[in-house]
């Protein structure tokens, strides 16, 4: 279904991120392969797929860390392609990332790593800083850890200062990289409904690329789905729950037998156990 619950494309405005017929290659190895990806203002958008299959990549060159091979990649009605040094960072300066484990500067406070972009890009005096840092630590609910070093934090906490340093500049675009990764049931629900709630409160996009596949598909809108580079599958997540597409299935419910195989290609076992007749 193209585009994503059948909303229009004739406005720039309607979407943050529009992808069309993107490929990209390392080398001579095609990784990606005809994307087409759009998500609206408001919306979390969901990349699923096993390991390998691209959706890094993908995150990536959304981010502009890298350029694509072919096709289109615009956010908010910019193509990323065309964009010299500056204007990527002036772009960029309107996205958040939030990186896999947080990626906290570890030899500074909390307060400090939220603050280090709003010192870095604005000219605001300290005291609106100090107010604005406090306002986003609230929203995570860490206001009371303002002033614990990161080796003082469990993982949950680790990852929630770094949505509130993500969301410091109150940029239009959030990344994620798989943000659930490593975290108690508790901590994963938190860090899903903060995704949530704060894309709501803020109008801006999110994009998880992520491996949960329960979490996410509670608080997303929409889901692609990616296999050896191409968009194998995509719906909202009750399509997505309910897909017979193979691969979809498989990996929704963790099922062993599937497109996606439990062995490695070897062999005939009785020939490596040396019984071959």
């Amino acid at each position: 279904m193209w585009p994503p619950n059948n909303k229009s494309l004739n406005s720039v405005s309607d979407n943050l991120i529009e992808i069309r017929d993107l490929s990209f290659t390392y080398g001579q190895r095609l990784v990606l392969k005809d994307i087409n990806l759009s998500a609206r203002r408001g919306q979390v958008i969901a990349i699923m797929g096993n390991s390998g299959c691209g959706k890094t990549t993908l995150l990536r060159l959304i981010g502009g860390a890298l350029k694509p091979t072919s096709g289109s990649l615009l956010v908010d009605g910019v193509d990323m392609s065309q964009l010299d040094q500056a204007g990527l960072y002036r772009l960029r300066r309107r996205m958040g990332m939030l990186f896999q484990f947080g990626a906290l500067f570890t030899d500074m406070s909390v307060f400090d790593n939220v603050a280090f972009q709003l010192r870095e890009h604005t000219n605001l005096p300290e005291e609106m800083i100090r107010d604005l840092v406090f306002m986003k630590l609230n929203a995570v609910g860490l206001r009371g850890a303002h002033d614990l070093m990161p080796s003082e934090l469990s993982g949950g906490m680790s990852r929630r200062v770094a949505l509130a340093r993500s969301i410091a500049l109150d940029p239009m675009l959030i990344l994620y990289d798989e943000p659930f990764a490593g975290l108690d049931p508790i901590s994963l629900g938190v860090t899903g409904n903060l995704i949530r709630r704060l894309t709501d409160t803020l109008g801006m996009t999110s994009v998880v690329v992520t491996h949960d596949v329960q979490e996410s598909l509670k608080m997303v809108d929409y889901v692609y789905f990616v296999s050896d580079g191409v968009i194998e599958a995509q719906g909202t997540p009750a399509e997505i729950k309910a897909s017979r597409l193979p691969y979809v299935h498989q990996f929704v419910h963790g099922e062993e037998n599937g497109p996606v195989p439990f062995h490695y290609p070897a062999p005939d076992y009785a020939a490596d156990l040396g019984l071959a007749a």
